[in-house]
């Protein structure tokens, strides 16, 4: 796993009794849920356990507007305008979630509790790197997997793609956009068929066969990757593909869980174009559904799930207004 923690709220939020949707995770998603939420007039609560995924990243790239902002910066941005409209964001774990649509428990690993008509997971996912010494301790900085998020940072660098999944062809033809000089290490995974040869010859993408032992490292940057055999390959950048596991043990009791993904590069948990689950009260929204959702794309569908919870709340209560507007009618 690479959860790496970073400075969570100065100050927790006090958690009330009850809300009228809890958002369990502060990352991009869930605090453009809560801001959304609070916009909206709702009692939100959005409890933060302060393990986001891009934790070791230095900077968030392709976001409009905040292109090249620490990570912590921008959560830091996102806290202080969900609190500017009321919302609280509290620290803690939510240790489990019980409960029925309209009525839910959220608990708290040291022992809080609060109800809520409404939950919002965004919990977000965590990868899980290969095991080639040296990966983990890199990685965020020159040890990478997305060519939108970092390609930028390392074009024209000499660039080692080890082949760790169903997406290995696709990752080191894309980052062959960013550098001229490409290498393919296919480490535990067979050697590309003739058609891919081909198709890599023809981007002048050179193959290395064996399996990869290590990131080899000098003066704090990469210098190259080691094989079982000895060999050193010099590199300057590494690509990986992680396999991506949605944080989503908590729905276990909820009746959800996370499935494998289509791709097969990790599982998620499933949900319709606008964050529903199977459970009827329980969206999800970002990484933990969606799991090559960029912070952008997870902020946005954080503020999409929040309008739909809202809307839902609100269908609701027009029809408990009508209920008793016609109890009222017949006393």
């Amino acid at each position: 796993m690479t959860d790496q923690m970073v400075p969570g709220p100065e100050v927790s939020d006090g958690l009330d009794e009850s809300y009228d949707v809890v958002v369990v995770g502060g990352g991009s998603a869930g605090l453009s849920a809560g801001l959304m939420l609070g916009r909206a007039l709702r009692r939100v609560a959005v409890v933060d356990a302060g393990a986001p995924r891009n934790a070791p990243a230095h900077e968030v790239h392709g976001l409009l507007g905040r292109d090249g902002t620490p990570p912590a910066e921008l959560l830091a941005r996102g806290r202080s305008e969900v609190r500017r409209y009321g919302g609280h964001v509290v620290v803690g774990t939510v240790g489990q979630v019980s409960g029925t649509d309209g009525a839910f428990t959220v608990d708290l690993a040291d022992g809080r509790t609060t109800l809520a008509r409404k939950l919002l997971v965004t919990t977000g996912l965590a990868d899980e790197l290969p095991d080639v010494a040296g990966l983990r301790e890199r990685w965020g900085r020159d040890v990478l997997h997305c060519p939108y998020c970092h390609g930028w940072e390392v074009r024209g660098q000499a660039i080692g793609v080890v082949a760790s999944g169903p997406m290995a062809l696709h990752q080191v033809l894309l980052f062959r956009q960013w550098s001229d000089d490409v290498t393919l290490f296919t480490h535990t995974q067979d050697a590309p068929s003739p058609e891919d040869a081909e198709r890599l010859a023809a981007r002048g993408i050179g193959v290395v066969e064996g399996r990869v032992a290590s990131v080899e490292v000098r003066d704090d940057r990469v210098t190259g990757l080691r094989l079982a055999d000895g060999t050193l390959v010099a590199r300057e950048a590494v690509v990986v593909g992680t396999y991506m596991r949605a944080r989503a043990d908590l729905l276990g009791a909820l009746g959800l869980e996370a499935v494998p993904h289509p791709s097969g590069t990790g599982e998620h948990v499933p949900a319709d174009p606008v964050g529903r689950t199977a459970v009827p009260g329980v969206s999800v929204a970002g990484n933990v559904t969606d799991l090559t959702a960029q912070v952008g794309a997870a902020a946005a569908a954080g503020a999409m799930a929040a309008a739909v919870l809202n809307a839902d709340l609100v269908t609701e209560e027009t029809a408990t207004a009508v209920q008793a507007a016609r109890t009222s009618r017949v006393a």
